[in-house]
């Protein structure tokens, strides 16, 4: 099973992805390519939020809201 259709379906099931979870659960270490293919592939539509952690660092979140068929 690919990157993307592991993402797809973890995104079906609990919402929302970053970057360490797509790291750890599928070893993915650039979720936001894979994002990017899953847009140009799939009919997806996706929110993108960046998160400030307390280091400072900077990460996203993306959030699965629907298809756009």
């Amino acid at each position: 099973m690919s990157q993307e259709t592991r993402i797809i379906e973890h995104l079906e099931t609990h919402k929302t992805i970053t970057p360490s979870q797509a790291w750890s659960l599928y070893g993915c270490m650039r979720l936001a390519a894979r994002i990017l293919d899953i847009k140009r592939n799939h009919p997806h539509i996706f929110i993108e939020t960046t998160i400030n952690s307390q280091g400072g660092q900077r990460h996203a979140t993306y959030a699965l809201i629907g298809n756009s068929d």
